[in-house]
Formats: C-alpha cells, sequence, structure tokens
C-alpha cells in the first residue's frame, strides 16, 4: 500500500519543521522528519551499520540506504498503529533530498502535493539558522560558511526535487509570513483539494 503523502519543502530554515510538527497534531495527518529518523537509528541493525559506517567518515549516506532506513521507521511507525496509512495523511520534511530519492521512494508514497516554502531573502534564512543553532545549542551550525555550505547544498541537490514533481503539484507558500500564517495558507490549499475531490 503507497502512503498518501504530503512534502514540505524548502531551503534550511524556512520552516519545513515547524509546519510539519504543527499538520502532525492535526487528527488524520501523521507527521515524520527525516532528522527524527536518522537520531533515531538503532546502529547494532545492519542497516544502522551501513549508516553508521558513512557517517562516521563524514560522507553523504548513499539514497538506497537513507530511503530503506525511513521506509523501515515508517514501518514499525505502522506496525505500532501509530501512523494508520488507510486513514491517514503522511507529512514528511526533510526527505526525498534529491531527485534519485524521489525517484526511490514512487513505489512508497503517492505525493499529493509539495508545499514548497519559499524565501527568497537569502539573508533571513541565515538569520533563522544562526538563532535555530544557538537556541538548540548546536554551535557548529551557527558559522556562516556551515550556513551557506547548507544553503549551497539544497540549490544544487534539493531544489530540482521541485522540477521533479513539476508545477502542477507544487504549491508555493510564503515563507517569511509568521508560522501560524503559513500553516493557514498550507490547510487551504489542502481544503480546497478535499473540496474538488468530492
Amino acid at each position: 500500500m503507497k502512503y498518501q503523502t504530503y512534502l514540505i519543502f524548502g531551503a534550511p530554515g524556512s520552516g519545513k519543521g515547524t509546519q510539519g510538527k504543527i499538520l502532525g497534531h492535526i487528527p488524520r495527518f501523521f507527521h515524520c522528519a527525516c532528522g527524527d529518523v536518522f537520531r533515531s537509528i538503532d546502529t547494532r541493525t545492519p542497516l544502522g551499520q551501513a549508516f553508521l559506517e558513512y557517517s562516521s567518515r563524514g560522507e553523504l549516506v548513499p539514497d538506497e540506504i537513507t530511503v530503506k532506513l525511513w521506509a523501515a521507521r515508517i514501518g514499525d511507525y505502522v506496525g505500532a498503529h501509530t501512523f494508520k496509512p488507510d486513514i491517514d495523511f503522511l507529512v514528511l520534511d526533510g526527505i526525498p533530498r534529491s531527485v534519485h530519492q524521489a525517484q526511490i521512494m514512487e513505489e512508497l508514497i503517492v505525493v499529493k502535493k509539495v508545499f514548497h516554502l519559499g524565501c527568497p531573502d537569502r539573508q533571513a534564512l541565515v538569520t533563522r539558522l544562526k538563532k535555530r543553532a544557538l537556541k538548540d545549542n548546536r554551535l557548529d551550525d551557527a558559522n556562516d560558511d556551515v550556513i551557506r555550505r547548507r544553503l549551497q547544498t539544497y540549490e544544487n541537490e534539493s531544489k530540482p526535487v521541485l522540477d521533479y514533481y513539476g508545477p502542477q503539484m507544487t504549491v508555493d507558500i510564503d515563507a517569511t509570513k509568521r508560522p501560524i500564517e503559513v500553516t493557514f495558507d498550507i490547510l487551504q490549499s489542502i481544503l480546497a483539494d478535499e473540496k474538488a475531490a468530492v
């Protein structure tokens, strides 16, 4: 069974995690952040060992392993009846991060919409990321060079995912608005689709 999915997409600092968490509190929506998947990996399993092998060398984890780890975690949620795919919508942020990941995930998810949290003002994103790094005590992430590298990686590797899904699947949302206004825009779009489907 393929999971009916909404993707929250955008550059680092655009508010993907915030919006994912908010939607995840609404009945019939289940939020899964890719970062949480990686933080909860059991490194005793073969998949966990494979992940550790790459990450401990500071290398990017191959797309196949990333998607397998994600799929295993979602399977755990289904097994625990936390996520009920027959009645719940899946809300993802942080995955797929590349066109290749999106292609691999085609057999697992049906993407209903991609919400692109746009923030053309890159300086605003840098400021947000610095604040978040200091708040979460991730001082390495507050470094200007680290932030600019992350934004460049997004432009090179992740942004092409928007072209992969195409304009008919993508809804541009102004991420510079207040979080509650961003949520309102996302929910309006979802409701419009639901009404049109009836």
